[in-house]
């Protein structure tokens, strides 16, 4: 067990729309594990670009303990942002990151933070953890970096984290490398967080109209969803899907309906159409290359289609962009 002679330091970037939830799963932890073991054994520090408070997803407003051009050393700085989240100078931010990074500081991000990160240029090809709601929209944009759709990606010079969860997760696994394991499990238990995933731990992700995550799912229709995934740019048919896996179309349109309440064909649309609104809604893309990466044809075919499943056009949903969750009730994380 490590005793630190100083407290481990971090430091949260913030932005406007950032989402609460991940700040406070990384200092709640911290702050607990202080109070248990007597000793202030982690300290943490808000930050920002500009000394004006920030406001969270949520509308919550925070106040700062810093801005970034003035940090020196921290253990870590991790972004919090949505994946809209871009810096008003940045050239003096990377200048103040360089400087962090030349003393040893370790760059990361939560959730939608993934995206203002790799926009400083400072990824290369180091793999990142991306959220599975953000994924499409990550790839358009970025698409030399290699997006890991585990819980955390702690490859490399970065630490990236998918979640809030992810990131309570991570932040006992600090606990326990430098207080023990003792202390970390009555961390876990005073907030009632039922078990510590490990890094490689894959995202669970919904199933579509169903109460279900997809893990939960029949292992044919599992598969099934795999090879819609792989298909998304160039649509398959399904009965080529069901011959893939080596089953009847028939029993493949019955497995369907008895796990999700829907059609295989609906719901390899349902995907597409999840697909294009992350891209509507996370990048600047045009709608008509957006059709076309969801495998449309014609731009007209998407539209139609696009607004039976969401109740707004491509365009409006855009400008919106305050909608956190599609007509069929999956959720899209504003962070």
């Amino acid at each position: 067990m490590i005793q630190p002679d100083a407290p481990l330091k971090l430091a949260i970037l913030i932005f406007p729309g950032f989402p609460m939830a991940c700040l406070t799963s990384c200092i709640e932890p911290l702050r607990a594990a202080n109070e248990i073991s007597g000793k202030v054994a982690f300290s943490w520090t808000v930050v920002a670009e500009t000394v004006e408070s920030v406001a969270s997803s949520a509308g919550v407003t925070f106040g700062t303990d810093a801005i970034l051009a003035d940090l020196t050393d921290y253990d870590f700085l991790f972004f919090a942002a949505g994946p809209n989240a871009r810096f008003e100078q940045p050239a003096r931010a990377n200048a103040a990151l360089q400087r962090l990074t030349r003393r040893k500081t370790r760059l990361g991000a939560f959730s939608g933070g993934v995206f203002p990160l790799a926009r400083t240029g400072l990824i290369a090809e180091n793999p990142l953890s991306v959220h599975w709601c953000y994924e499409a929209a990550f790839v358009a944009e970025f698409p030399d970096i290699e997006s890991h759709s585990t819980v955390i990606c702690d490859d490399g010079a970065f630490t990236t984290i998918s979640g809030a969860t992810a990131v309570f997760d991570y932040m006992l696994s600090l606990i326990e490398e430098h207080l023990g394991g003792e202390i970390m499990a009555e961390v876990a238990c005073w907030f009632q967080h039922p078990y510590v995933r490990s890094a490689t731990t894959s995202q669970k992700t919904p199933a579509f109209s169903t109460a279900k995550s997809k893990d939960l799912l029949p292992k044919k229709v599992l598969r099934a969803i795999e090879h819609f995934a792989e298909h998304i740019e160039s649509p398959i048919q399904i009965s080529d899907v069901a011959d893939a896996i080596g089953v009847s179309a028939r029993s493949l349109e019955r497995s369907f309906k008895e796990a999700t309440g829907q059609s295989p064909l609906k719901y390899y649309r349902m995907m597409r159409m999840n697909q294009a609104r992350q891209l509507v809604l996370y990048s600047s893309t045009s709608v008509t290359e957006i059709a076309y990466m969801v495998g449309y044809s014609t731009p007209g075919a998407f539209l139609r289609i696009y607004r039976e499943s969401f109740g707004v056009t491509p365009i409006n949903d855009r400008r919106a962009k305050n909608s956190l969750r599609v007509k069929s009730g999956d959720a899209l994380p504003a962070g």
